[in-house]
């Protein structure tokens, strides 16, 4: 069974021209017809109308754990809201506000400053980090926290966490 992800390519079409007709849509409506015959050229149409538009690129069908992947991958840019990953409730939100990774490479690039990636292939950055705060190393566990302006709470190892922001 496929986890339920279906998004048009073209998604800035929503703004600014009419919605096209929901191929999907049209394909769940055929189940209200009564009638065999009826109910089976339905979904015949509807079907081939879907699989055409997923063998074009207009439709992509995506399980839940490439979602989840992709949204693991994306975590930390600033990207607008357009369902691709859930609808919306609220256990859809928690996983979008919080990460947990592991660092693959560091580099201290001042006195204060960390530049990082994680296994996902995001690239971090920390300013400002005090003194405290232990060297960052490969293989270290780090768990990354929405906070405001685009910014994320990172706490590396259990230390005390500091703001950093992805840069890449």
């Amino acid at each position: 069974m496929i986890g339920a992800a279906f998004c048009a390519a073209t998604a800035g079409h929503a703004q600014e021209e009419p919605a096209p007709p929901n191929d999907f849509e049209a394909l769940k409506s055929c189940r209200s017809i009564a009638g065999d015959q009826e109910r089976l050229a339905c979904f015949d149409a509807a079907v081939g109308v879907v699989v055409a538009a997923q063998e074009s690129g207009d439709l992509r069908i995506v399980d839940k754990e490439a979602a989840n992947q992709t949204r693991r991958r994306l975590f930390g840019f600033a990207l607008p809201d357009i369902g691709l990953f859930g609808d919306g409730k609220v256990g859809d939100e928690k996983q979008l506000d919080l990460l947990e990774t592991t660092i693959t490479s560091a580099q201290q690039i001042r006195r204060n400053a960390w530049v990082f990636q994680t296994e996902e292939g995001a690239v971090w950055q920390i300013n400002g980090v005090p003194s405290r705060l232990r060297a960052l190393e490969p293989g270290q566990r780090v768990i990354f926290k929405k906070a405001a302006l685009n910014s994320y709470f990172v706490r590396i190892e259990g230390q005390a966490g500091v703001k950093g922001t992805r840069i890449g």
